[in-house]
């Protein structure tokens, strides 16, 4: 009978990670708690699935792989104001593409992917389900995807190192690493349920065939990133994928007016388009959506939060005044408060330009610094802020609509993939070559447009296709990722110079990771 050894160990985690934030010389003890047969354990592989699932909300909440793909673009930045979100320039260094090995960020969704990684793997190793197994097997790749597309590598646990963590993990390059994932996803669709969006947060079909598109979109950006290239074996496929979804007929783009639906409190309910989500009850599973407002909320706004983030008014002007992405007045959820919103219907959900006013009385919000100044969010924002417009620089976006309904931990489920991704990829992969004519992207494309309330475009572009996955997609998370495959991520935006080395094509692996596995090595330039 095969046995696996339960042990505690100390500092170093499932990965091979150092996973607190100090380094120390003391030697590492390892201390052994005994034997569990593996085959005949009472191990139930449906509540390792549930902490597969919950293993996620870490990175990709707002502040790991978000900040990764989003604030290192010219959507979003985390200026320093005063001394508020200084924190030795880690924010900076990410909007600015100076940052180093030893960046906190780097290591804190190293060490987070890694985790949600092995946490999968460990599922399939306590004979579950086809299903679950399945569902086991999607969060692995769409976990790995993410390493590799941050890092460039991909660690991973298999026999003998998952038993034994003094074993290092294997480290798969770009090309093993998109095998190893296709060959999971491919496998596994059969076995996947077939859900549509009021089950999205439960890995299915078209969520599988969704990562299977970006895989093939962006796998010659992984391959090569400073010069990719796009089979059109490939972009034939991300096509393919793409209708087969479309012909599911679970998805439409939702209609004029609905846009923010896909991220309402309860867009499990209300969401035409939604993919795969992460779970959110009251706090249950998909935790920390709270952020996506905590980071941008001036402290006089209610909700009211940390007066930190913002967007680059050149991305905000890729809008029309007409756009509903923009911003509209937006119908909250289970809101019994009288005049919260309802009676006044200023826009409370999209970018929050000028000046700011308290959605209950119409009144204008003041800021708290100087005392009695007109909270007026500006188009103008510096990396660091100070002066008359410390608290106000910078036009803040907000995408996931309040919830008034609950106190703690929100019920807006987190998007991951949806429709209207899936329609720009497929107009992408026929401009790259795939198969399918110009008109039939252009329409494609256009569908959306309809929908969010603005005119047709007469011909489509790469460079206008980008424009409008900014705006389709904005702080979404894909933003970093969009930029490299078009070649873009290298210029100068607002508050960054060009970049002088293509070394920042890919994030640099974190000094503590290289300390503890022998099996990585430091990416090209760092």
């Amino acid at each position: 009978m095969k046995k696996m050894k339960l042990r505690t160990l100390l500092y170093i985690g499932i990965i091979g990670s150092i996973v607190t934030s100090t380094f120390s010389c003391t030697k590492l003890k390892e201390e052994f708690k005994g034997e569990l047969e593996e085959g005949t354990s009472n191990v139930d592989p449906g509540s390792l699935l549930i902490t597969a699932y919950n293993s996620l909300n870490t990175p990709y909440q707002q502040e790991q792989r978000w900040v990764m793909q989003e604030i290192s673009t010219d959507a979003a930045m985390a200026p320093t104001r005063g001394g508020d979100w200084d924190d030795n320039g880690m924010h900076r260094a990410i909007h600015l593409h100076t940052w180093n090995a030893d960046n906190g960020y780097m290591n804190n969704t190293f060490v987070s992917l890694g985790t949600a990684i092995y946490n999968a793997g460990n599922v399939l190793r306590y004979n579950p389900s086809a299903q679950q197994g399945a569902e086991a097997k999607f969060i692995r790749a769409l976990v790995m995807f993410d390493m590799l597309d941050l890092y460039g590598v991909v660690p991973v646990r298999e026999g003998a190192s998952f038993e034994d963590f003094r074993i290092a993990p294997e480290v798969l390059r770009p090309q093993a690493a998109i095998d190893y994932i296709v060959k999971d996803l491919n496998e596994i669709i059969a076995s996947l349920p077939a859900n549509g969006p009021k089950a999205a947060y439960v890995a299915n079909k078209n969520a599988a065939k969704a990562l299977l598109m970006k895989i093939y979109l962006n796998k010659g950006t992984f391959l090569n990133r400073q010069a990719p290239s796009f089979a059109a074996e490939d972009m034939n496929k991300v096509v393919a994928l793409a209708k087969e979804i479309t012909a599911s007929g679970s998805y439409t783009v939702s209609a004029k007016g609905k846009y923010f639906d896909n991220f309402a409190p309860d867009n499990d309910e209300k969401s035409t388009e939604n993919i795969f989500t992460l779970y959110n009850k009251n706090g249950d599973r998909g935790g920390n959506v709270d952020r996506t407002w905590n980071t941008i909320a001036h402290y006089n706004m209610r909700p009211g939060g940390w007066n930190g983030w913002c967007t680059l008014s050149d991305y905000y002007d890729k809008f029309s005044d007409a756009d509903e992405r923009r911003g509209i007045y937006y119908n909250y959820p289970a809101d019994t408060t009288s005049n919260r919103t309802k009676e006044f219907k200023r826009q409370n959900v999209g970018f929050f330009a000028g000046q700011q006013y308290n959605w209950s009385t119409n009144k204008p919000l003041m800021a708290r610094n100087p005392a009695n100044a007109p909270l007026v969010f500006t188009r103008e924002v510096t990396i660091r802020t100070s002066g008359a417009t410390l608290e106000t620089a910078g036009i803040r976006p907000m995408k996931y609509a309040f919830d008034y309904a609950v106190t703690g931990q929100r019920n807006n489920d987190w998007v991951v993939f949806r429709y209207a991704d899936v329609l720009l990829m497929q107009a992408e992969a026929i401009l790259r070559g795939g198969t399918g004519t110009a008109t039939e992207a252009l329409g494609l494309v256009n569908t959306i447009r309809t929908n969010r309330g603005v005119n047709n475009l007469t011909a489509l572009t790469l460079d206008n296709l980008l424009d409008e996955r900014a705006r389709e997609l904005y702080w979404e998370g894909w933003r970093r990722q969009d930029l490299i495959r078009f070649g873009k991520f290298l210029l100068a935006w607002q508050e960054k110079a060009a970049d002088a080395d293509p070394k920042t094509l890919v994030y640099p692996i974190p000094s503590q990771q290289i300390a503890v596995n022998p099996n990585l090595k430091q990416n090209t330039g760092y």
